[in-house]
């Protein structure tokens, strides 16, 4: 089994930024990616990014390209998400993910892909 914890949600005005980090903790020697996901009001969960950890390789939704980064501690078994240029549409509840299975491309922006959620942080964005 694997735990993971989210931290550093909040309160912030467009244009503001914010951190995001995921504690992993278990069995997570057994994972292949990790990534977020967010949850808007009335909407479905949705991919934001992930990290496959074998190869570091990193993927995106095209609606936070260029404005979110995501990072990995492999030392404190740890991803970070570094949100830029918030926008009011970015509110949601971000959630953390980890996959124990080596997923392909489309499966990995699924959150059928994963097999470990967090307790979710909510981002509040205000205009």
């Amino acid at each position: 089994q694997v735990q993971l914890v989210e931290s550093g949600g909040g309160l912030v005005q467009a244009g503001g930024s914010l951190r995001l980090s995921c504690a992993a903790s278990g069995r997570t020697f057994s994972l292949y990616h990790m990534g977020w996901f967010r949850q808007a009001p009335g909407k479905e969960r949705e991919f934001v990014a992930l990290e496959t950890w074998n190869s570091g390789s990193t993927y995106y939704a095209d609606s936070v390209k260029g404005r979110f980064t995501i990072s990995r501690d492999s030392a404190e078994n740890t991803v970070s998400l570094q949100m830029n240029s918030l926008k009011p549409e970015d509110t949601a509840v971000y959630y953390c993910a980890a996959s124990a299975r080596n997923l392909s491309l489309p499966t990995c922006y699924s959150t059928s892909g994963y097999d470990y959620w967090g307790q979710g942080t909510q981002v509040t964005v205000s205009s």
